[in-house]
């Protein structure tokens, strides 16, 4: 069997009239390339951020889930949203092509100062117990930019490797949501960039599992913080965006039934 994914590279902002333009453009693409789901990137709906109207976000939500539906495509949304139970998490909204909603993955390793205690989003963010999402049934998995590389320099507590565990899990393809800082300097092109790149890579073949992932593009006029693309449980680029903007694209993923 095969699961066809789009992904989706976006310039993400906290302005969320914009956003919904962005993954309008994101949805019509899948469409048009017969994609089964389609990934976007972190905080991609309501903006990275925990500051974000909780209102405006459900009405935007409401909105690209018709316009999936209507299209015929699942989604593994990326954004900031406030659940039933009063907590914000930084999720993946997972919903069915005909817009049955999966539930959603949380960011696990959320980032922060290596202070005692630690200061940033790990204040903010509440997370939710891992977890795999059946569709189309194919068991999928979900991680948010920093759960995937457990980055040293932002990650207070222990790498959990969280890819391996979904695959113990059962999961044959994880969706990578990503919005990763950078300046456009030697440090992000050189070190962040390859850090991120060979996480991706070296994850992927140990957990002999399928890697789909998207970032953020935004300021669009530097190169993103990590790659966006496909990667095989042999941990090789299968299908790659540009390195900047905007970009689209979709690959059909060979899976055993």
């Amino acid at each position: 069997m095969e699961l066809t994914i789009a992904g989706a590279q976006l310039d993400v902002t906290n302005d969320i009239v914009a956003n919904v333009a962005a993954i309008t453009r994101a949805i019509a693409f899948a469409g048009s390339a017969g994609a089964d789901i389609l990934l976007t990137p972190e905080g991609s709906l309501s903006g990275y951020t925990h500051e974000f109207d909780t209102v405006a976000a459900e009405e935007a939500l409401a909105e690209v889930t018709a316009q999936a539906r209507s299209a015929g495509v699942g989604l593994a949304l990326g954004t900031c949203f406030v659940e039933p139970d009063g907590h914000c998490y930084n999720q993946i909204r997972f919903s069915e092509r005909d817009g049955a909603y999966l539930g959603f993955h949380s960011k696990t390793l959320t980032c922060g100062s290596l202070t005692d205690p630690p200061q940033g989003e790990t204040n903010h963010f509440a997370v939710a117990p891992l977890r795999t999402f059946q569709f189309a049934g194919v068991t999928l998995g979900g991680l948010i930019c920093n759960d995937l590389w457990a980055n040293p320099g932002c990650t207070p507590g222990p790498d959990t490797h969280l890819t391996q565990r979904l695959a113990e899990l059962g999961a044959q393809v994880v969706f990578h949501a990503v919005n990763g800082g950078r300046d456009g300097g030697d440090w992000s092109r050189n070190v962040a960039w390859n850090y991120h790149e060979s996480n991706l890579r070296m994850r992927a073949r140990a957990a002999r599992i399928w890697v789909v992932t998207v970032d953020s593009c935004h300021p669009i006029d530097l190169p993103c913080s990590a790659p966006s693309g496909v990667i095989d449980p042999d941990g090789d680029w299968v299908c790659r965006a540009e390195d900047r903007g905007e970009q689209f694209f979709a690959h059909s993923v060979p899976l055993s039934a």
